[in-house]
């Protein structure tokens, strides 16, 4: 018999999904484990599962229809992108980041962009070293200004570089056409450099745009300064949304209507390899920049326009050919949380300037998610996922909260100068510094499976950046300043530092503990060699690490360590958790891998 179509019902053969019957399953399991007792209340189980994100937003294991609030593509407040559905979807733009000093190669960089794929051009310039303000026609030299979106980051001189573009525009014709921004940020070169530019200035450039280049914006709202910090993604929404609302006071304070003054002004975000928390990341942006739109009377449709990023502080020095699959979950994210542009970051950021070939990848990237999974074509991809709703709404709240709390302290000036930014910040970089040390946030090729042999890409040297504001981290630091100790040594000496792994029984029966070992070592650029105990005396080290089962360590570690110590060990290891006779301490997985890192290198001789 056929079923019509209006009665067929997904997974009828199946029973119906009760939330009681799952949390009776998953507590059997957390019994064996030891996390749930026969006593535990079914209610209680999926808080034993529940964490907390940076933010404080908690992150649960299941999510069912309750969890999303409702809202519908194109309505405010925009969770669910600016588009209404049914409309043609135009994609996002892709914007390159351009910073070499040599206005030429600038210049060849940037028609390469362009004629491959890109479709804006991000222009970092003023800065020591980096490209000369004056050299801004020469690097623009054959962009079709009318056609190419043009985003200036200039700094301490970013009225020059402004005048400088708005003279080019005007010269070529370009005044009506000129589009994109001349990056004036003041609240942002504080948070930088501890030394805030002029909010007069910004109202200055906003207003002259409004007057002469109608499709031109001179304001960025940047959260990546508190990002880089180490920020967690509320704090860094809180902070952009506080200087939004700074720079809506200056340009309205100068003469610019309420909508005028909403239409000057470009959020730019961090996206990172978490693809969920920057997909609600975005659609939070626009829901809090939706609520100060309407509190301050703006009209309908009044939306946040947003610059996604790829994350600085997720590079990597190391194995920076990973950065290529980090990037792509970013860049992923970024298009399905509904970004206006978006930068994808060369994997070789971290090591200079990128190279053609670096920059060819990070276009292609974008092309491909644009033409060739064709994310571009549908409207909210994340749209109805309970997790991306609930998500977004618990980030929302937290960073709403925190934006109220720099209000109350006076504005995001008043907060960066008093170092209530700063502060907040560094205990969300102190938390998250202690779990990538205790790798419960592994980085892959560093923390994570590190490649001792690799050979490292040759990049002329990057600008150096401005200094003195917020401090600039990079997730990857502590681990890749141990790996910096052990080349520096391996330079002088002719070998790398080595610990032996002393294993015990059949391979079956160490394999597991002595690759955990080797692994950790290794992420501090120790050398690991395998052996029976009683062949370290040929190994050419003084640290020993045993590895086999909790079996075999009860009948045999104590042994094993007095012939470590016997064949001239200094410092006795043990793969495991437990107190040996003989055995100097233990590393397991959650220990702090940098502690036992920095141990062992100082055992070995290695001078920080």
């Amino acid at each position: 018999m056929t079923v019509p179509p209006e009665r067929l019902e997904l997974a009828a053969a199946f029973p119906p999904a009760e939330r009681d019957r799952w949390r009776e399953m998953v507590k059997g399991v957390l019994r064996k484990s030891g996390a749930a007792t026969d006593d535990t209340p079914l209610d209680e189980i999926e808080g034993l599962l529940t964490r907390d994100s940076y933010d404080g937003v908690p992150i649960a294991p299941l999510y069912t229809r309750e969890d999303a609030p409702p809202g519908r593509p194109g309505l405010a407040p925009y969770l669910r992108e600016v588009r209404p559905d049914g409309e043609g979807v135009a994609g996002w733009d892709v914007r390159q980041l351009h910073a070499h000093p040599d206005p030429a190669v600038t210049r060849d960089a940037i028609l390469a962009d362009l004629e491959n794929g890109a479709t804006s051009v991000w222009l970092r310039l003023g800065g020591e070293g980096g490209l000369p303000v004056a050299a801004l026609p020469e690097a623009l030299r054959g962009v079709l200004l009318d056609l190419a979106p043009v985003a200036l980051d200039a700094g301490t001189r970013t009225a020059e570089a402004a005048d400088a573009f708005l003279a080019l525009a005007a010269e070529r014709g370009n005044t009506a056409e000129a589009s994109g921004n001349l990056g004036a940020d003041p609240l942002g070169l504080a948070a930088r450099t501890g030394t805030p530019g002029s909010l007069d200035e910004a109202a200055t450039l906003a207003a002259r745009c409004v007057r002469e280049f109608p499709r031109l914006r001179a304001v960025v709202a940047d959260g990546t300064p508190y990002h880089d910090a180490g920020g967690a993604d509320a704090e860094e929404l809180g902070a952009a949304v506080a200087a939004g609302v700074a720079y809506l006071r200056a340009l309205t304070g100068a003469g610019l209507s309420v909508d005028e003054a909403f239409g000057q002004i470009e959020f730019r975000l961090a996206v990172h390899a978490d693809q969920f928390a920057s997909i609600a990341k975005l659609r939070a942006a626009r829901r809090l920049w939706a609520r100060v739109a309407e509190v301050c009377g703006a009209a309908a449709g009044t939306s946040a326009r947003i610059h996604a990023v790829t994350s600085s502080a997720m590079m990597t020095r190391r194995d920076p050919w990973v950065n290529m699959l980090r990037t792509t979950l970013a860049a992923f994210a970024a298009g399905v949380g509904g970004a206006d542009a978006v930068t994808v970051q060369p994997f070789d950021a971290r090591l200079g300037l990128p190279d053609d070939f670096a920059r060819r990848i990070a276009r292609n990237t974008q092309t491909l998610l644009l033409e060739e999974s064709s994310l571009a074509r549908v409207v909210d991809p994340a749209g109805g996922s309970w997790y991306v709703e609930s998500l977004t709404e618990g980030l929302a709240r937290a960073a709403w909260a925190w934006f109220t709390e720099i209000e109350k302290a006076g504005g995001l000036a008043a907060a960066l100068a008093s170092g209530l930014v700063a502060d907040r910040i560094a205990a969300t970089w102190a938390r998250r510094r202690a779990d990538i040390a205790r790798r419960r946030a592994p980085l892959t090729g560093v923390s994570e499976f590190p490649h001792l042999a690799e050979t490292l890409p040759a990049r002329v040297p990057a600008p150096p950046a401005p200094g003195g504001g917020l401090p600039v981290v990079a997730y990857a630091q502590d681990f890749e300043a141990l790996r910096d100790r052990s080349d520096a040594h391996t330079e002088v000496t002719g070998a790398r530092p080595r610990v032996f792994l002393a294993t015990l029984g059949p391979i079956a029966v160490h394999t597991a503990r002595a690759s955990f070992a080797a692994n950790l070592f290794q992420a501090g650029g120790v050398e690991t060699v395998t052996g029976a105990p009683e062949e370290f005396g040929a190994s050419g080290t003084t640290v020993a690490c045993i590895c086999s089962s909790d079996d075999l360590y009860e009948d045999r570690a104590a042994e094993t360590a007095r012939i470590l110590r016997e064949a001239g060990a200094v410092k006795v290891w043990l793969a495991g958790k437990g107190t040996y006779e003989g055995v100097d301490r233990t590393l397991y997985a959650g220990c702090d891998a940098i502690d036992v890192l920095e141990t062992t290198l100082r055992d070995l001789g290695v001078n920080e």
